[in-house]
């Protein structure tokens, strides 16, 4: 039976940095994830941010209209493969459409 490590701060007895371990388990570091801490989402009932099949996503994409860290909660989506519910103020099926656009454009480079 294998134990994992727990998550640690840096220690003078060689503890593993937070960061280091993060990356290992494909974890973001807390810096990554500060953005959050600036969302105009926090704190709003995350059920808004996930509708139910056929149902309006207005009201969820109305409070990321305005948020600063819009860019910074879409890229994150897209980086981990969120499959449900608004992020970035983009729906699934729009960020499908927006990784589709991302990967021709990079065809595109790598072919010119």
């Amino acid at each position: 039976m294998t134990t994992q490590t727990p998550i640690t701060a840096p220690t003078e007895q060689g503890g593993q940095p937070v960061h280091e371990f993060a990356a290992q388990m494909m974890i973001p570091p807390a810096e990554d994830r500060e953005w959050q801490e600036r969302a105009n989402c926090l704190g709003v009932d995350p059920d808004l941010f996930f509708p139910e099949r056929g149902a309006s996503t207005k009201e969820a994409k109305g409070v990321c209209g305005g948020c600063e860290v819009k860019v910074e909660c879409l890229e994150y989506a897209l980086a981990h493969g969120e499959k449900f519910g608004i992020w970035g103020g983009m729906s699934e099926r729009e960020r499908r459409r927006l990784r589709r656009q991302r990967a021709l454009a990079r065809r595109g480079a790598a072919s010119a």
